[in-house]
């Protein structure tokens, strides 16, 4: 670039392909975006008028630098020069709003081309603004549309509809852009390969997140975490350290974000020595510095495991001082072993950091109310309210034939309400009749035993199981996603309903995957 810039000096009259492509390289890998910029002001100052090969550069730098005022200015220039029908400015100005997270305003762009103005370009950019916006639903419709129009969507197209069904858990829509993969491309390349394994396993299927990762010809960084990352979701501590292993091994060089995949991996799987071990293999052999959620993965690890005073000096000794995330982690740890003190210790923690939030007191809450202390549990719950603190209410929801069908606790506002609850009826009685009972021990509620069982028996999530077991062909797996962390009952429960209707149960709750088959749950009943 110096030497292009020095051949640059030397022209008298350059011309704007000579400051095109001047910009370019500037633009280029980001090598010096503010260069690009005041190349394209010297452009101007120069008199020189600039053409629909320029705009593309500088809204590339604009859109780098995140500079939107700058890049709205530019929009101006286009208008001015009247290059806004022209389809590299068009699909640059979309691609720059989208970075700089104004969806709507790409959407406008998109919107204002005429329809034989939009190419797979085009419409490619606009997915791209909806994933980094995270409107995971407007790309999905989008990418539909797209497809129903009859473009053949690009690498870009499907990179981003496949993240956005991994984060809408729209597992039937990604299993058919795979299939599209498949029809137009004899292999798959990174890009695909890691973010159909990132698809299915936060979709629930990490068989097929497996397979894909297998037969991959050609493996980064980034594949591997993808895998592991996976892996740990679905509770497979174990083979998600010898995914790492095998990365290792293949001479990938393990970052920041792969330890986090692998400190998780350990802590969900109860792999005390193994997390010790990796914690310091990542400081002392592989040199990456540990940052707070390090730390904050090895302090769920030892919480997790009991070594709740060691979790405790961790946090104490953080290079950074403690976090919210670290305090979070040793609270959940006290609701595990029921250390109701320490507990109340992790909360004052968080108030003071000004991060409690409606969960945290919640928990604390619902700690003192098992221990019958009727008027701590009261107080809590009242100061949560009082400092604006609402709690999101729960819910549990399963997909049938394409549509979502969401469920609360003792819901009767579903148009099968009455086929619903027979069903649960015929579950519970199936399950007493193997002599199972309902618990109601981590019901926090100061009413008798029966109105217990009555509120346990009609969970958002048995609810949702009960619909999907109703709606779903014979054998199908039963899929349901729920905002509540799955209890002690509801997962003992998922258990023999998978045995005796011979299903799958798959719920992803907060946290990770649960698959339940035949009683077995994929998490060994530690989570």
């Amino acid at each position: 670039m110096e030497l292009a810039a020095s051949i640059f000096a030397s022209l008298d009259e350059p011309e704007a392909f000579d400051y095109n492509t001047l910009m370019r390289g500037h633009a280029s890998g980001g090598r010096d975006l503010a260069a690009a910029l005041r190349l394209y002001v010297a452009m101007l100052e120069a008199g020189v008028v600039p053409d629909n090969y320029t705009f593309p550069f500088v809204l590339k730098a604009c859109a780098q630098l995140a500079a939107s005022q700058q890049g709205r200015q530019l929009q101006g220039h286009v208008v001015k020069l009247r290059l806004q029908r022209d389809e590299h400015v068009q699909n640059s100005l979309i691609s720059f709003y989208g970075k700089c997270g104004d969806a709507d305003t790409a959407r406008l762009v998109f919107d204002r081309m005429d329809a034989d103005e939009r190419t797979t370009a085009s419409r490619s950019a606009l997915l791209a603004s909806y994933t980094r916006a995270g409107l995971w639903a407007q790309c999905i419709e989008s990418f539909g549309a797209m497809v129903r129009e009859g473009w053949r969507p690009d690498e870009s197209s499907m990179v981003s509809s496949l993240s956005a069904c991994a984060h809408l858990g729209a597992y039937d829509v990604g299993r058919s852009v795979h299939g599209a993969l498949l029809r137009n491309a004899t292999t798959l390349n990174t890009v695909m390969a890691t973010s159909l394994v990132d698809m299915y396993a936060k979709c629930g299927s990490i068989e097929k997140a497996a397979a894909v990762f297998d037969a991959a010809e050609h493996k980064n960084a980034w594949t591997y975490s993808a895998m592991v990352s996976g892996l740990v979701l679905h509770g497979d501590g174990r083979k998600a350290l010898q995914v790492f292993d095998a990365m290792v091994r293949e001479g990938h060089a393990p970052d920041a974000v792969v330890y986090v995949g692998v400190l998780n991996a350990c802590s969900r799987a109860g792999l005390l020595d193994d997390g010790l071990r990796c914690f310091d293999r990542m400081r002392l052999e592989h040199k990456v510095l540990p940052n707070t959620q390090h730390y904050g993965c090895m302090v769920d690890l030892m919480a997790r495991a009991g070594r709740l005073d060691d979790a405790l000096a961790l946090i104490g000794s953080m290079p950074t001082g403690p976090t919210d995330t670290a305090w979070r982690c040793l609270l959940n740890a006290c609701r595990i072993h029921g250390d109701l003190e320490l507990a109340g210790r992790a909360l004052r923690e968080l108030r003071r950091l000004g991060a409690a939030n409606a969960g945290d007191y919640v928990i604390v809450a619902d700690m003192n109310a098992r221990a019958k202390n009727w008027d701590a549990a009261a107080a809590l719950r009242t100061e949560a309210a009082d400092r604006g603190l609402a709690q999101a209410p729960g819910f549990s929801a399963v997909k049938v034939r394409g549509e979502v069908h969401l469920f609360v606790s003792q819901d009767m506002s579903h148009p099968r309400t009455r086929d619903i609850y027979e069903m649960l009826h015929q579950m519970e009685w199936q399950l007493r009749f193997d002599g199972y009972r309902l618990d109601t021990s981590e019901l926090a509620l100061d009413v008798d035993e029966e109105e217990k069982r009555r509120v346990v028996a009609a969970h958002s999530q048995k609810l949702a199981m009960a619909f999907g077991l109703l709606s779903t062909p014979e054998g199908a797996p039963v899929r349901i996603v729920t905002n509540l962390r799955i209890s002690k009952e509801c997962h003992a429960y998922s258990a023999l309903i998978s045995e005796i209707f011979g299903r799958e149960i798959v719920v992803r709750d907060r946290n990770r995957f649960h698959r339940f088959r035949r009683v077995v749950c994929t998490c060994r009943n530690y989570w």
